[in-house]
């Protein structure tokens, strides 16, 4: 059985929150989803900048707009080390401080959680990570094998 899911069975709730399907689908999005998203990008544009003839406001706008949606939504946040947050609040963080020296025998808490505990998701980002590096490496080194038979004599 998983670590975590025997974890979350033997709380004082003692509900399954689903936090295995919760890492796949946060690795799957998170790493997945913006990698797509990058090298898509690195593929449509090119090293030039293209010159605008005429000024436009609305870029200037929409940023600012963003930009206090952004810090609206910073004011709703409990502040910086409350021990009332609702990250304090969870049923799993004092099973792990208490059970993971006997469970593991790792002294490092930081070390027992993200190898045992979450270790299919660090295994499934760092995974993600790699091969979107051994991606982009391949898209960089095609691009510049193009550019070089573009130039060629």
């Amino acid at each position: 059985m998983d670590p975590v899911l025997a974890a979350l069975r033997s709380s004082d709730e003692g509900d399954d929150l689903g936090i295995l399907p919760l890492c796949l689908h946060r690795a799957a999005v998170g790493a997945g989803m913006t990698t797509v998203i990058m090298l898509g990008t690195l593929v449509l544009t090119s090293s030039d900048e293209k010159q605008s003839d005429r000024w436009s406001p609305w870029p200037l706008l929409a940023v600012l707009l963003l930009g206090g949606l952004l810090i609206y939504g910073t004011l709703d946040m409990p502040m910086y080390g409350d021990p009332a947050s609702p990250v304090h609040a969870h049923v799993v963080a004092p099973r792990y401080i208490q059970k993971s020296p006997e469970e593991i025998g790792v002294p490092n808490m930081v070390t027992a959680v993200l190898a045992s505990y979450r270790g299919y998701d660090t295994l499934g980002e760092t995974t993600v990570i790699f091969t979107a590096g051994i991606g982009l490496l391949l898209l960089i080194g095609s691009g510049f094998r193009f550019r070089n038979k573009r130039n060629a004599p």
